[in-house]
C-alpha cells in the first residue's frame, strides 16, 4: 500500500470519528511505526516506457517457441517510427535471417519497387512479419508459433499507430486476424485490426511466381493510397512495380 493511500484512509477515518463527536483518538504504536516507514520509503519508479527498441531487444532474447533454436538473427522489423503504412509479411527467409532485416531477398526487392511505386521509400513505411524468426526451410509458421510471436507485433502496431496495415499473403492475414479464409477471397477487401484499416494483398514471393496477379496487387495498393487521401502515382511509376 502506498503512503498516499494510507493517508487517505487515515483522513477518512478521522473525519468519521469527528462526525461521531470524538476529539481524541488513540493510535497504536505499530500503526505509527508503519506510517513512519511508509513516509521514508522512496516512491516506486514508474514503469519504463515501451519503445520499438525495447521490443526488438525482447525479440532478440525470446525463447517462446522452437523457432529460436534455428535462427541466426531475429528480424523484428524496421522503418519509420510514425508510418502511414505498416506492411506485414509471413516470416524471415534465409537472407533476412542472415541480415536481421525484413524483406531483403528477391521478394523484398519486389516489395521495395511496390512501395516506391506508391510514392514512398522503405524508410517512410514500416516493414515487419508475423513471426520474427525464420521457420526451418522457409516453411509456413505453425499456429502456435504465430500465437507466441503475435504479442510483439501487436505492441509494435500500438506504438507505430499506422493509418493502414497491408498484409502480404495468406499467412500474414491469418496470423493477424485468425481467419481461415483464403487470400484470393480476402484480397482487395478492407478489414480491421484493433481499429486500424487492413488491406490484404498477395505476397511479393507469390507475385514472382505468378506475375499475372501483379495487376490485382497494384489495384489493392491504389486502394490504400485512396484511403490515405493520396493520388495514385503516374503510370510510369506503376510500371516500375511490375
Amino acid at each position: 500500500m502506498s503512503f498516499s493511500s494510507i493517508l487517505r484512509d487515515l483522513a477518512d477515518y478521522l473525519a468519521y470519528e469527528a462526525e461521531e463527536g470524538d476529539r481524541e483518538i488513540e493510535i497504536a504504536p505499530d500503526v505509527l511505526k508503519s506510517l513512519g516507514t511508509a513516509a521514508r520509503r522512496p516512491p516506486a519508479a514508474p514503469p519504463a516506457a515501451r519503445t520499438l527498441q525495447t521490443i526488438a531487444d525482447e525479440v532478440a532474447a525470446c525463447r517462446k517457441c522452437p523457432l529460436h533454436a534455428g535462427r541466426t538473427r531475429t528480424v523484428p522489423g524496421q522503418g519509420s517510427a510514425h508510418p502511414e503504412i505498416l506492411f506485414v509479411g509471413e516470416g524471415p527467409g534465409a537472407e533476412e535471417d542472415r541480415q536481421g532485416v525484413a524483406f531483403v531477398g528477391r521478394a523484398g526487392q519486389l516489395l521495395t519497387r511496390m512501395i516506391e511505386a506508391m510514392g514512398f521509400s522503405r524508410e517512410q513505411v514500416f516493414i515487419a512479419n508475423v513471426v520474427k524468426c525464420r521457420p526451418p526451410g522457409n516453411r509456413t509458421p505453425l499456429p502456435e508459433e504465430m500465437a507466441a510471436c503475435l504479442p510483439y507485433l501487436r505492441e509494435q502496431i500500438a506504438l507505430l499507430k499506422p493509418n493502414v496495415i497491408v498484409t502480404l499473403g495468406a499467412t500474414a492475414i491469418k496470423g493477424l486476424l485468425h481467419t481461415d479464409t483464403g487470400i484470393t477471397r480476402l484480397r482487395g477487401k478492407w478489414v480491421s485490426f484493433e481499429g486500424v484499416d487492413v488491406m490484404p494483398t498477395f505476397h511479393p514471393a507469390y507475385l514472382l511466381r505468378y506475375p499475372k496477379f501483379k495487376k490485382e496487387a497494384w489495384d489493392d495498393l491504389q486502394a490504400v493510397l485512396r484511403r490515405l487521401g493520396r493520388e495514385p502515382p503516374p503510370v510510369d511509376r506503376k510500371r516500375r512495380a511490375r
